[in-house]
């Protein structure tokens, strides 16, 4: 008898990294401790097979269980309208930043429909909600910092509701990245006096930026200059 899909995630488990996994996530209790390259092949022999049914029936008990969700989404083929509305049904069930980022990283199909996407995901950064925001934020930097889309990048992250830890720490990431890519528009918008960044967020993006193996040391040094102090 076949295994469910559950059954095949239960006999995948590791107790060490079940602990190591949770102590990355600590908003979440439901881990089971299955890699991530275990995942991606299960996700893909779902994808190459009835996956409308499975994601319609599946269940989402455990962390790996939604994980594996996102991921068939990603590896799964339809057209534009479909993958979005699928998305749509997705993104509510995220309650964590690494199903949040995971899922986006696999949404590569947004590479050859830009236009779309962009439009799809401006609900989500201007939503009340952690993840949703966070959503939007990480489709951003994931494919959208290059020069089209760069100034209404950052007038989008400056926009966002940043009341929540995970949204700021997005918001900064997604700037460092920015920067990285597009250094001069960034590097005015950190400098200018009419962005709304509150103190953490504008300094963790500072730091990131700091952090990263692909900027010079002399840039460094100006970046850390740039550093508001506590008050």
């Amino acid at each position: 008898m076949e295994k469910t899909i559950k059954e095949q995630l239960i006999a995948l488990k590791e107790d060490d990294f079940q602990k190591f996994t949770a102590a990355l996530i600590p908003t979440i209790n439901n881990v089971l401790g299955v890699r991530l390259p275990k995942l991606r092949q299960l996700a893909k022999s779902i994808a190459s097979d009835d996956w409308r049914t499975y994601l319609k029936d599946a269940d989402s008990e455990y962390f790996e269980e939604v994980m594996l969700q996102g991921m068939v989404i990603g590896y799964a083929q339809a057209d534009i309208t479909e993958r979005l509305n699928i998305v749509a049904e997705f993104v509510p069930k995220i309650d964590n930043w690494s199903v949040c980022d995971s899922f986006c990283n696999g949404l590569k199909f947004t590479t050859d429909n830009k236009s779309a996407v962009w439009d799809f995901i401006q609900p989500y950064l201007v939503s009340d909600k952690e993840y949703e925001i966070r959503f939007g934020v990480v489709m951003l930097l994931g494919y959208y910092i290059e020069e089209t889309y760069i100034e209404r990048l950052l007038q989008l992250l400056d926009q966002t509701k940043r009341e929540t830890y995970y949204v700021k720490m997005a918001v900064a990431w997604a700037l460092s990245i920015c920067y990285i890519k597009q250094p001069e528009a960034t590097m005015n918008y950190l400098k200018s006096g009419a962005n709304s960044l509150d103190d953490f967020t504008y300094n963790k993006a500072l730091q990131k930026i700091i952090e990263s193996y692909r900027v010079d040391q002399e840039t460094k040094i100006i970046i850390r200059g740039m550093k508001r102090k506590k008050s």
